[in-house]
């Protein structure tokens, strides 16, 4: 199944606590459904020291946001959008965005 949302793409958060924020995605993890977007999802993870002089306490980090709670942002408005795909002449699959029609470089 081809990816809608990528590592690297510009996307807001249309649900959830964090709802209207933007951020970029770090990562994705398909088998969960699941992105890391920055600055979406902080929780607090409590740590322990591993190493000897390395300190434990406590470190916030992004958690991971089901790919159902985000939408891209176009990259020719600014505003959120469905994604699409098209099949080009030369045969090559691309992501498009459905509200301006626009191809999303990746």
């Amino acid at each position: 199944m081809a990816a809608r949302i990528k590592k690297g793409d510009q996307v807001v958060v249309i649900t959830g606590s964090s709802r209207g924020t933007r951020g970029e995605v770090l990562s994705v993890l398909p088998a969960a459904n699941k992105a890391v977007v920055r600055g979406v999802a902080i929780a607090k993870r409590h740590t322990k020291p591993t190493r000897m002089g390395e300190p434990g306490g406590i470190v916030s980090r992004e958690a991971p946001v089901h790919l159902s709670n985000l939408k891209l942002v176009d990259p020719k408005s600014g505003q959120p959008t469905k994604v699409g795909f098209r099949v080009l002449e030369n045969g090559t699959k691309v992501r498009v965005a459905k509200a301006t029609g626009e191809i999303i470089e990746s």
